[in-house]
């Protein structure tokens, strides 16, 4: 029973959990950011939503760095917080203007990865990461 209700934790568990965590939730994302990225390189007209009144192709450029590229940046482990910080951004704006007036179901997924990218923004990418190999190893004494 101890264990059952026991607050600790295995620290190479949880490393290799924020990895599988960050890896997974960042290819999902790409999942939405992949088509803005090919849609931005395919010379088309761009429409998209303007919540900030900076124009929609500058908009959309926001969104498809977001989605595609802090993605990758999170899926490598570089950057991982300051990456989380856009992705937030981007959600933080879906929840409000996109899907402001949408019933609940409609925000869910954009909720849900606000809070995922909290949770990375929070805890960093973790020791498996180069994030971590950048840290150095005069820093990777810490306990994770």
């Amino acid at each position: 029973m101890k264990r059952i209700f026991s607050t600790s934790f295995n620290n190479t568990l949880a490393n290799i959990w924020l990895l599988i965590f960050r890896v997974s939730v960042a290819a999902f994302m790409l999942t939405h950011g992949f088509p803005k990225f090919t849609r931005l390189t395919s010379g088309d007209e761009i429409k998209f939503a303007d919540p900030f009144d900076w124009g929609m192709y500058p908009s959309f450029v926001l969104v498809v760095f977001a989605e595609f590229i802090c993605s990758i940046l999170i899926i490598l482990g570089l950057g991982t917080r300051l990456a989380s910080v856009f992705l937030i951004i981007a959600m933080a704006t879906a929840v409000i203007f996109a899907h402001g007036n949408d019933p609940f179901g409609k925000k869910e997924l954009a909720l849900l990865y606000l809070i995922i990218f909290f949770t990375l923004l929070i805890f960093g990418a973790g020791k498996y990461s180069l994030d971590h190999l950048i840290a150095g190893k005069s820093k990777s004494k810490r306990r994770y």
